[in-house]
């Protein structure tokens, strides 16, 4: 079959890779222009919010199915145009991509199904929010705006100046635009995050391996949040635990969008807190997470060609996928100034030596050299028998590659270590 990814990201680098393998796949297209990405796929320069002359590609290449990597033109209903000319796609149409573009109708929608998630609060007024903040007066607390903001718009607050200011930042200088017309104040929970995803048709799932994204940018989750500086898998949660997550929250999900007639094909992200009291939703996203994306495909021993067309057909044809044996762990490189005002054309070198896989995100090519163009630059991801090999692996990639102004996290996996040594 024929088969675009849509996105020019590490995670759409990852994707690329994995759909490569695949015995279904005959031609493997990706928007919008990567050169990297062009090693493996016939790269084209179409913005992934064109939607006329993604169509036209469709049409002109005779596309069968189309693969969506980021948030955004989902948000905008990339999967119900592509349908209506014929394209089957893994990617949930706009009544779900919802879920993840409007905080509100995610919580709402988890209030509805049993879900378990923080207790919050939705405030459309700034002012209001803060006698709402003034009266509760218990920190720490989670503010968030409601729509979307590249993994940016979540700020653990624990005083009243650090809220307000979040209040002030969204609502009033409208740092994230429309998305912060309105905010959730909610719960801050205690225990173990984790990110869980699954594959999904339209009525069942096929659950991936639990990973742990780390979403500050410094060590010890000091400083702002991120898209993402790294991620391990698999979190081994007990059997107990495992269960508990696909009663309580993905077939409850489910249950949902079955019952709401969301027509939902695609990948289910729920970002979750293991807390004393069992596991609650943080946040649902509706695409593959990056950079956990990057971790999983590399674990998953499937033909994702055969099983992501399945699930866009409604019929997954797995529910249990084969997994490898081992750990897989990735170290984003970011560039300086990330996330606020990342610097862009400093040139990169050692890739061509790196001893393990690089999937590229915020990177250029120019006269035959690749200089950073974004704030995350490379992700950088290896297998291992265990944990520590994984991260030795991964870690000893990023110290290979080089660039002015390189920054990455030196403790990916720590906690992850710690929950296993406990």
């Amino acid at each position: 079959m024929n088969i675009l990814v849509v996105g020019g990201g590490a995670r759409e680098h990852a994707l690329c890779k994995k759909l490569k393998q695949s015995a279904k796949t005959e031609k493997l297209l990706q928007i919008p222009y990567s050169k990297a990405i062009s090693e493996i796929a016939d790269s084209r320069e179409i913005s992934s919010l064109d939607f006329e002359k993604i169509g036209s590609l469709c049409s002109d290449e005779k596309i069968d199915l189309a693969v969506i990597g980021p948030e955004e033109p989902l948000s905008k209903g990339i999967a119900d145009f592509l349908e209506k000319k014929g394209v089957k796609v893994f990617g949930p149409k706009l009544r779900g991509a919802v879920l993840e573009s409007s905080k509100q109708v995610a919580k709402e929608f988890m209030n509805r199904h049993y879900i378990p998630t923080a207790d919050f609060k939705i405030i459309y007024d700034s002012s209001y929010a803060k006698e709402y903040l003034k009266e509760k007066n218990k920190y720490p607390v989670v503010i968030k705006a409601d729509g979307l903001a590249a993994g940016k718009g979540v700020r653990i607050c624990f005083n009243e100046e650090e809220a307000f200011s979040a209040v002030e930042d969204f609502m009033e200088k409208r740092i994230f635009g429309s998305s912060g017309s309105k905010i959730i104040i909610e719960e801050f929970l205690e225990g173990t995050e984790c990110s869980v995803m699954a594959i999904v048709d339209g009525k069942t799932f096929a659950m991936l391996p639990v990973s742990m994204d780390h979403k500050r940018l410094r060590d010890g989750d000091e400083g702002p949040n991120t898209g993402g500086m790294g991620a391990v898998a698999p979190v081994k949660l007990s059997a107990e635990m495992t269960d508990e997550i696909k009663n309580e929250i993905l077939w409850r999900f489910i249950t949902g969008i079955v019952t709401e007639k969301i027509d939902y094909r695609g990948v289910i992200y729920a970002g979750l807190m293991i807390t004393k009291n069992g596991p609650k939703v943080l946040e649902f996203n509706c695409r593959f997470g990056d950079p956990e994306t990057q971790v999983l495909l590399e674990l998953i021993d499937e033909d994702m060609g055969e099983i992501f067309m399945s699930a866009a057909c409604g019929s997954l044809i797995k529910e249990e996928l084969n997994i490898k044996n081992m750990y897989s762990a990735c170290i984003v490189l970011s560039a300086q100034g990330y996330p606020e005002n990342p610097r862009k054309g400093d040139e990169i070198s050692g890739l061509e030596k790196c001893s393990v896989s690089v999937f590229h995100a915020g990177t250029k090519f120019e006269n035959g050299k690749y200089f950073t163009n974004g704030g995350r630059v490379l992700s950088v991801c290896a297998l291992g028998k265990d944990l520590k090999e994984a991260l030795d692996k991964a870690y000893k990639g990023a110290e290979e590659i080089n660039f002015s102004g390189k920054h990455f996290r030196k403790d990916i996996g720590a906690k992850l270590e710690k929950i296993k040594a406990d």
